[in-house]
């Protein structure tokens, strides 16, 4: 198990490095395109979210949510990244809603530190989890060599 330490700064960095955020996001969509058809399905999206388990839980105890809660939360989950409602959400639709939603999270934490656990087999694609290994990075690389002149 593992701990980092994340705040709004934390995850805008991340947002706002292009290149990595859309590397995860791509790599995530991936993963969730069970078919590979290149686009996400009402079903596809769904399973990805129950896997998250936020409906599950209410401070450590599980609870039972009705199914047809449940099918109207997922429903509105849905319709709300399918941005063009074509009943499919694909890279570009998923990407927006990702970074609005980490953007959220940003906005939440604001300057305030939190402490994240990580479970060992909590998977490379987590976006918070990036979002530190990101900021680490930038704490840990070793300064250049210094230069050697000739004169």
């Amino acid at each position: 198990m593992g701990v980092v330490i994340i705040d709004g700064s934390t995850v805008r960095d991340f947002v706002g490095d292009e290149a990595l955020f859309n590397k995860s996001v791509e790599e995530r969509f991936s993963t969730l395109d069970l078919n590979g058809d290149g686009v996400l399905s009402r079903y596809e999206l769904r399973k990805a979210f129950e896997t998250f388990r936020l409906l599950e839980a209410h401070f450590g105890v599980d609870v039972v949510t009705p199914p047809d809660q449940l099918t109207q939360l997922y429903d509105s989950i849905f319709d709300k990244f399918d941005c063009d409602q074509s009943g499919t959400v694909d890279l570009e639709e998923f990407r927006s809603e990702m970074k609005k939603i980490m953007l959220a999270i940003a906005d939440g934490l604001g300057s305030c530190p939190i402490q994240m656990a990580l479970d060992d087999d909590d998977d490379d694609q987590n976006f918070l989890k990036k979002a530190a290994d990101l900021e680490a990075s930038k704490t840990t690389t070793p300064p250049p060599p210094p230069s050697t002149s000739t004169s």
